[in-house]
């Protein structure tokens, strides 16, 4: 088969020539780079990467091939996907399609023969940038008049995008599983016999984390992001979850709305763009990192211990910590790479948050007792 060209060029005129490897077409978003070796299936699945161009460092993609069961959303959300080598062959007992087979099927525009250390060099040096990839225009300079047209990621509500159109019950046979809760003492009846009613409010929620919530013997509903204070407190929950989602928390002011109508009612857990959405409710405000956090190796240490755990990460938002100084809130988590807010848990009410993601999927699994906790506090609030 004769290769098919691309292009991917970025905001700043740097333009890369290679292979397509998905689906025909032309594509615009914002350029970011993941550090993850494995878990390329997660990454296009994770519904934070809407709006974004992802280019994987590691070298070689595809040799494991897809599945049914490493999806984390009902599809593919990736703008477009860079890559240095896509490997021809599929070795893995788990394997049931080819990658280049199911960006086709998915329509995921792809490119690989890139030199993605290059673009990762130029992504930390310069910041996440514009950029476009087409397998359809032959020219980089009239690729790149069009990129430089196409829309900022700041100021876009992504997160209407790629919520739910209604609410859902999530169901997990759990009798399989390794229980979430702690057994320790014989405390334990209360809480692990019960079926916690959790209520997910969905800002593009990985299934990894309703995986992790089934698992600690909850009975989960998810929501979808329109959803207002008086809608999620009439499902009567005994917790709520706010959880990862794509693009700028400060373009989702309805969700910051229900957000601070729902503080008290019922203790909270914040994951990644729910973190950010707390931090705005509670008063303070988010800015935008240079490059972002995109991988699966960002030490973030524990403050109350001192521990330091190997974590999961995908945003280019982050809270500021001085904005949130003096309004009942601590900040129990920082990333050890930059020092920005990994974790804040509020003083008087039942709420904590994250900004990287315990659920993982792919990994490290060091954060997952994350969901222990948030049991833990649900027990503590309805005793």
């Amino acid at each position: 088969m004769i290769p098919r060209p691309a292009w991917f060029a970025l905001e700043d005129g740097t333009a890369f020539r290679g292979r397509a490897v998905g689906a025909e077409g032309e594509v615009f978003g914002e350029a970011v780079f993941n550090t993850s070796m494995t878990g390329y299936q997660e990454v296009l699945t994770d519904p934070s990467y809407k709006g974004q161009v992802v280019c994987m460092t590691t070298p070689h993609i595809g040799n494991y091939g897809v599945n049914e069961e490493d999806v984390e959303s009902r599809r593919p959300w990736v703008e477009g996907f860079v890559i240095r080598e896509l490997s021809p062959i599929a070795s893995n007992y788990r394997s049931q399609e080819p990658l280049e087979a199911y960006l086709k099927r998915c329509g995921v525009v792809a490119i690989d023969g890139v030199d993605t250390r290059a673009v990762t060099l130029t992504l930390r040096r310069q910041g996440s940038m514009r950029c476009g990839l087409s397998t359809t225009e032959q020219d980089p300079a009239r690729l790149l008049e069009r990129v430089r047209s196409s829309p900022e990621i700041v100021g876009r509500d992504l997160v209407k995008e790629v919520t739910c159109e209604a609410p859902y019950d999530w169901s997990l046979d759990v009798s399989r599983q390794p229980s979430a809760v702690s057994s320790q003492a014989n405390r334990k009846s209360k809480i692990e016999n019960r079926k916690w009613n959790v209520v997910v409010m969905d800002y593009g929620v990985k299934y990894n984390i309703l995986r992790q919530l089934a698992a600690a013997g909850c009975r989960v509903t998810v929501m979808p992001a329109g959803a207002t204070a008086a809608e999620v407190l009439a499902r009567d929950p005994d917790g709520i979850v706010l959880s990862n989602g794509p693009g700028d928390p400060a373009a989702v002011p309805y969700a910051i709305d229900t957000i601070q109508g729902l503080m008290g009612r019922a203790p909270m857990l914040g994951i990644c763009l729910g973190h950010q959405l707390l931090g705005l409710a509670y008063g303070g405000e988010t800015f935008k990192l240079k490059f972002g956090h995109h991988g699966g190796n960002h030490p973030v240490q524990d403050l109350a211990t001192g521990k330091v755990e190997i974590t999961t990460q995908n945003h280019n938002f982050a809270v500021r910590i001085d904005s949130i100084a003096g309004r009942a809130v601590d900040v129990t988590h920082k990333n050890l790479n930059d020092g920005t807010v990994e974790g804040m848990r509020h003083r008087d009410l039942p709420i904590c948050s994250l900004q990287y993601h315990p659920e993982a999927a792919p990994g490290p699994h060091d954060a997952r007792k994350a969901f222990q906790r948030f049991v833990k506090l649900m027990a503590e609030a309805h005793p």
